[in-house]
């Protein structure tokens, strides 16, 4: 047997050795163990990035969002790490990363000059990272919502899917004449019009700014749940969301969760594509996560539309990190 090297040596005999700096080592979701996502039978949650901004409307830089929200996250790991675990002061609960685990399977296979191609590759790695864990995916554009939602419904064999979108937008235009029927406008329609979903059990909160004509119109004869911000101005976030969600999960096999970041007011998350004023709070957004993370019935999250380079405070790739963080944390690592 080989001598104990020198490494090993000054790690066995230096106090906090063990411990990694946020800003240091290997760039994961909450320090988690880089994976292959066909190796993920003792993982609780798999993390795959999509960064993919081909399908934007508006100003791209979504392709960079899941490398700087993978960074922020790793504050909350050092935290954890760092003092044997954490209290939520929020809840007054004691909260601990390492009770789950999370791997990090890297990004999917992105293919920028086809849209198709791509689609197929979120598909089909999401379908496996589901099939054996909680699939968390870091976008890229919204667009990327659509095939993540296909392949999470073939991975945990599903017949039917609620989708609970928290956005500034709805993304239910079925076609563009400058656009086209594939882009981030268009998730959501693809999402009701597949085999998997029905608007019946699609649910939109923090809805704001300019629809369609006549939008109201289509919400009600297609059954689509509509939470608006002024519905969540009037009533509070809590309710909107418990009733969101009880909407989105009636009758299903399981729900899936959106988040664009564009959901959430630009002066506080202004790192985004296509930025609409009064949006929800920073405190309702954590709020949102909560209640979602909560429900045993949601099988899947998704953070979408951070484009860090229209942030030079890197505040809203921070806040979509703690986003996801609040709600892995209701997860698996509530009481």
């Amino acid at each position: 047997m080989s001598e104990q090297s020198p490494a090993a040596a000054f790690r066995e005999q230096t106090t906090g050795s063990d411990v990694e700096l946020a800003y240091a080592g290997h760039n994961t979701f909450l320090k988690g163990d880089p994976r292959s996502v066909d190796d993920l039978d003792d993982v609780d949650a798999a993390v795959l990035g999509a960064p993919y901004d081909g399908a934007v409307s508006n100003r791209p830089g979504a392709r960079y969002g899941p490398e700087a929200i993978r960074r922020a996250s790793a504050w909350w790991a050092y935290l954890s790490g760092y003092k044997g675990g954490l209290t939520n002061m929020d809840s007054g609960e004691q909260v601990d990363f390492s009770q789950f685990a999370v791997a990090d399977c890297g990004d999917v296979p992105i293919f920028p000059m086809d849209r198709e191609t791509t689609a197929e590759s979120i598909t089909a790695h999401v379908a496996t990272a589901a099939e054996q864990a909680f699939p968390v995916l870091l976008g890229g554009d919204h667009y990327c919502t659509y095939p993540s939602v296909r392949g999470f419904a073939e991975g945990i064999d599903a017949d039917s899917i609620g989708f609970v979108q928290i956005d500034a937008h709805t993304d239910t235009v079925s076609e563009s004449a400058i656009f086209g029927e594939h882009f981030h406008g268009s998730p959501t329609h693809h999402i009701a019009d597949s085999e998997y979903a029905e608007y019946e059990n699609v649910s939109h909160v923090g809805i704001r700014g300019y629809e369609s004509p006549a939008f109201f119109e289509f919400a009600d004869e297609s059954g689509l749940n509509l939470f608006t911000m002024a519905d969540v101005r009037e009533r509070g976030i809590r309710s909107v969301v418990t009733d969101a969600i009880d909407a989105a999960a009636d009758g299903v096999d399981a729900v899936y969760v959106t988040f664009d970041i564009d959901g959430v007011d630009p002066a506080v998350a202004p790192g985004t594509g296509t930025p609409v004023p009064g949006g929800l709070s920073a405190r309702e957004a954590l709020t949102v996560m909560d209640i979602l993370g909560a429900r045993d019935s949601v099988g899947a999250v998704d953070l979408m539309e951070v484009a860090p380079t229209y942030d030079p405070t890197e505040g809203t790739q921070r806040l979509a990190a703690y986003l996801l963080v609040r709600f892995l944390e209701q997860k698996f690592a509530s009481a």
